[in-house]
């Protein structure tokens, strides 16, 4: 019986001993890893985690009046509750014409829980147009960085802007205005501007095949079709939607926002899997075009 124990402890010594360097080249490997992308956030994807309402972070949120600000209509601030990761990229977002932040509040929390600082707004007045919600857009940026109670928490160098409808259309104004920018998405955007030849932002642009506000033919195509060839870009066109769907929790609307927004602010090439090859049109997708390979 003593030499049938002292046998399996031998075996499982000698197990231990040749797993060891598979544990340790694991280990290198995922410390590699993370060196190759320092802004790298969370664990590795799955479609399962980038769909969720909620990714791995828990989140905090905090109010900023407009009583505290001139430049935009105040908002929420959302953010990751930990700082065991350092620092994370950051996007604003903007509502559009005769809308409120709560009209795009549901991403606040949604694209937060998933590694981001997110600054749903208001803007001035209700009425304000595109090329105004794009400076609030920037302004609120900069008051994220450099005034917010929040702002040791946001790495100014990684930043972004989302907007619906008018406030899409902001999206493309601050995009062209401020080349820095990481990322742009704006969601059933509309401009009178169907021209976007200046801009350098990695650009994915999202349209809906029943909006009648901002018809895609005449609104989110050519903004597609006017960005530069050589530039990362993509749309997404949204199957069965119309123009209010981004006021609304939206799976694919949130799935490919975390993607790009991973791709491009955080530089996180895990994310490259669920934009290339490009999506195929599905229940949800009426159809998806992109200039694939990324990061070009």
């Amino acid at each position: 019986m003593k030499r049938h124990t002292a046998a399996a402890a031998a075996a499982l010594s000698c197990l231990a001993f040749l797993a060891a360097p598979a544990a340790t080249a694991t280990a290198a490997t995922t410390a590699a890893a993370a060196a190759d992308n320092p802004y790298q956030r969370g664990p590795a994807p799955t479609v399962a985690s980038i769909e969720a309402a909620r990714g791995s972070y828990a989140v905090s949120q905090t109010r900023v009046s407009s009583l505290a600000v001139t430049t935009f209509g105040g908002g929420t601030i959302y953010y990751p509750t930990s700082t065991s990761d350092g620092t994370f990229g950051a996007v604003v977002i903007s509502p559009g014409f005769t809308a409120y932040e709560s009209s795009i509040a549901w991403l606040g929390p949604r694209l937060a829980s998933q590694g981001f600082v997110v600054f749903t707004i208001d803007t001035l007045t209700t009425l304000d147009q595109p090329d105004s919600r794009g400076r609030q857009l920037l302004a609120a940026l900069d008051y994220l960085t450099q005034r917010s109670t929040v702002r040791a928490r946001v790495d100014a160098s990684r930043l972004g802007v989302m907007g619906h409808s008018m406030g899409g259309g902001g999206t493309l104004e601050a995009a062209k205005s401020r080349p820095s920018l990481k990322a742009a998405i704006p969601l059933t955007g509309w401009n009178t501007d169907k021209t976007w030849p200046e801009i350098t932002t990695p650009t994915l642009i999202v349209g809906a095949d029943g909006d009648t506000v901002a018809p895609v033919a005449t609104h989110s195509e050519p903004f597609y079709e006017s960005l530069p060839a050589s530039l990362d870009k993509a749309y997404l066109e949204l199957n069965g939607a119309t123009h209010f769907t981004p006021n609304s929790s939206d799976t694919t609307i949130a799935k490919y926002s975390v993607s790009w927004l991973k791709r491009f602010i955080d530089d996180d090439t895990r994310y490259d899997q669920f934009l290339c090859p490009l999506p195929r049109p599905s229940l949800t997708i009426e159809e998806y075009r992109g200039t694939c390979p990324l990061g070009s």
